[in-house]
């Protein structure tokens, strides 16, 4: 059987397992079972095949110890395979939300260049383009804009407020600002953050394409209650 580079030693210092996680994390319970299981495999196939080389043929003989051997391993195999399988589903999960806005994005990309309101003296190599949704109190629901990558979140806002003819009272002290918020947690954004940086954010990044919400928000609010009210699906 074929080694498995599996990384480095186990924490536990009774146990010199590779590849295994710090005890109490999520890993640690199937990446100490399973070399115990594949172990136990080999094991068996390696009785099996001794058995095999005396008695060549099963028909030749009656062998009880055979009997029972391959039904275990046939339940061994079937365990190490349920918790590879396992672990593998879990894996791409967890990546699946992201992989799916960045590819829907991609899509509503091509549609956004052909609608969407904003400089047309921006090159097009610092064009951003989001379908922005607009505050509750809106006419519209959303309109396809695009901004520079460079601006500030703060300039952004201003700029789409200008473009959808919406009342901006970010200047005034005790007035509700309008907030550029993120489409999925509903988190406000700084004003000084720019959109490369959104762009590049390493948890939950603003896609070229994507979506995004702007509302009137009290100081003191640092993002939305529900999203959902604003897009149905992000």
């Amino acid at each position: 059987m074929a080694e498995i580079d599996i990384g480095k030693h186990c924490q536990i210092g009774s146990c010199s397992q590779k590849g295994a996680s710090a005890k109490g994390s999520p890993d640690w319970g199937w990446q100490h079972q399973l070399p115990v299981l594949i172990s136990r495999l080999q094991r068996e196939r390696t009785v099996a095949g001794n058995m095999s080389a005396v008695h060549r043929h099963q028909d030749d003989h009656k062998c009880e110890k055979l009997a029972v051997q391959r039904p275990r391993m046939a339940a061994t195999k079937e365990l190490v395979q349920k918790i590879v399988e396992s672990k593998d589903i879990s894996k791409s999960k967890g990546r699946r939300g992201a992989k799916n806005s960045a590819t829907a994005a991609k899509v509503a990309l091509m549609k956004l260049k052909l609608h969407a309101a904003g400089d047309k003296g921006l090159p097009q190599a610092e064009r951003t383009y989001l379908q922005v949704y607009l505050p509750k109190e809106s006419k519209e629901s959303s309109q396809p804009m695009f901004f520079c990558s460079k601006w500030s979140v703060g300039k952004v806002v201003d700029y789409a407020a200008s473009l959808a003819s919406l009342k901006n009272n970010n200047n005034v002290l005790t007035a509700k600002k309008l907030r550029l918020c993120h489409p999925q947690t509903g988190e406000a954004f700084q004003m000084d953050d720019t959109l490369l940086s959104l762009l590049a954010h390493q948890v939950a990044p603003l896609y070229n394409g994507g979506n995004v919400v702007i509302e009137y928000l009290d100081n003191e609010c640092t993002g939305l209650e529900t999203v959902s009210d604003y897009i149905t699906q992000t």
